[in-house]
């Protein structure tokens, strides 16, 4: 798909993510990524470094191919993905995951 802005492009991101499983898969992964880069960064333990790449995606994208049977947003849009997975994780942390679940499921029934 084509989008001209972020905007037009975060509820079709969301949309990708229309299973509350998927979504808290990525949270986990990325948390724990980013736990243990920082970890390794702080103790100047540089293979800690990859965790964020390696345990975020490793986590998001079986997630995608498994339980939402699509292909990860990252793959054509790498880095409004990233925005998006970010502003994902904040809404969840804000206890926003039922308004990230309506706007998939907005999103879905007029794009299918």
């Amino acid at each position: 798909m084509t989008f001209r802005s972020y905007e037009e492009f975060w509820p079709y991101y969301v949309a990708m993510h229309a299973r509350a499983a998927t979504r808290w898969l990525h949270l986990t992964g990325t948390l724990t990524g980013l736990t243990l880069t920082l970890y390794g960064a702080a103790r100047g333990r540089n293979r800690y470094l990859a965790a964020l790449p390696l345990i975020g995606y490793g986590t998001a994208w079986p997630a995608h191919f498994l339980i939402e049977k699509n292909n990860p947003a990252t793959f054509g849009h790498p880095g409004w993905s990233l925005r998006g997975d970010a502003q994902m994780i904040r809404m969840m942390l804000a206890g926003r995951d039922a308004e990230l679940a309506e706007i998939a499921r907005k999103w879905l029934a007029e794009n299918r």
